[in-house]
Formats: structure tokens, sequence, C-alpha cells
């Protein structure tokens, strides 16, 4: 009988963390292919208003930011900056 408290107390809080955010709360992945050209290279991404992403994609034709929408896991536009 003092066994089954034992692992019953064991368990409650083996719970109790991972419902806390100990375990199983990792950051969330999002698989998207960005479809650009051979040569071009993630430069940097910011977080926009709305929980969108901006992108700056340096391609080999000009750079860009690809505007994406991580909810719907789709790119939503782009914007060609001048060289």
């Amino acid at each position: 009988m003092g066994v089954l408290i034992v692992v019953g107390t064991v368990a409650l809080v083996v719970v109790a963390v991972q419902r806390v955010g100990g375990a199983g709360g990792g950051p969330a992945r999002l698989d998207l292919a960005l479809d650009q050209p051979e040569g071009s290279r993630v430069a940097g991404i910011a977080a926009a208003e709305g929980g969108a992403l901006g992108v700056w994609v340096a391609r080999p034709d000009g750079d860009r930011v690809v505007l994406v929408d991580p909810r719907r896991g789709r790119v939503t536009g782009e914007i060609r900056l001048g060289r």
C-alpha cells in the first residue's frame, strides 16, 4: 500500500510539471518551401504585426522580402528590393 502511494505521488508530480511547461511545450515547427532560385540564401527573418514573418532572401538577381503567414503555412507576398 505504501508503494502505491509513493508511485501515485510521483505520477502526479510528473503530470503537474508537464502541464506547467516542463515538457512538450517546445517551439512550433513550420515546414515551408519558399521556391527561390539556385544560389539564394536567407539573410534575415523578422516578425511582423499579427504573427506574420518577413524573410529577407538574398538572390542572385536582387534581394527580396518574402512575407509568410505561419498559421496557414503559405507565402502571402513578396517585396522586391532595388539594387
